[in-house]
């Protein structure tokens, strides 16, 4: 499988967190394409299945991170 740079993993993450605290998902629909867009090319990006989980690997691949480290998961 094909690894996504930092960077572009950054820049994923960056995107789906401000879509979200936007409240993109009851937004209006080219909202909420953008999220869907963002929340697709992450797990693609990252080779899982759902938003959730590519946050988490796509975390995990960023400089700094710690195998060990879960503080990265939400509540």
């Amino acid at each position: 499988m094909l690894m996504a740079h930092p960077t572009v993993l950054r820049n994923l993450v960056e995107q789906y967190e401000a879509l979200r605290l936007l409240h993109a998902e009851s937004g209006s629909t080219e909202a909420r394409q953008r999220m869907d867009d963002v929340a697709y090319t992450l797990c693609v990006s990252t080779g899982t299945g759902d938003v959730d989980s590519a946050l988490v690997a796509a975390r995990h691949r960023l400089p700094g991170a710690r195998p060990e480290d879960d503080s990265v998961l939400s509540a």
